[in-house]
């Protein structure tokens, strides 16, 4: 059964860090590339950081340039979102999901993500 669990989430000050965890189950990362998404309520979800089957990574906001890195580790089948320097509209619900394929996907592209997790919610606040 192909799966997708996220963990991690809670409430931060401002300036502090978090790791999020997407663990996978039912396929290989070398085979599906897998994204980092939030959203906030009333908005659109969007698009953060992904990396390929190759890992390869692909930016697509700059609002976390410097402050959140995605990598993997195989061995787990889990893929981390590294947020470092939260500000409080950082403040979501974030999800990770696979890509239908081993590469990235353009930005705006969010239906070629086939399999989500169920997000965990990230709040930043003094």
């Amino acid at each position: 059964q192909v799966q997708l669990v996220e963990s991690g989430g809670g409430l931060v000050q401002p300036g502090e860090s978090l790791r999020l965890s997407c663990e996978v189950s039912g396929f290989s990362l070398d085979d599906y590339g897998i994204g980092w998404f939030r959203q906030v309520p009333g908005q659109q979800r969007g698009e953060i950081l992904c990396i390929g089957g190759h890992g390869g990574i692909i930016h697509y906001t700059d609002s976390v340039t410097g402050r959140f890195t995605i990598s993997r580790d195989k061995a787990k089948n889990t893929v981390y979102l590294r947020m470092n320097s939260l500000k409080d509209e950082d403040t979501a619900v974030y999800y990770c999901a696979r890509v239908d394929g081993r590469l990235c996907p353009r930005p705006g592209k969010l239906d070629e993500f086939d399999v989500w997790g169920q997000g965990t919610q990230v709040t930043v606040s003094s």
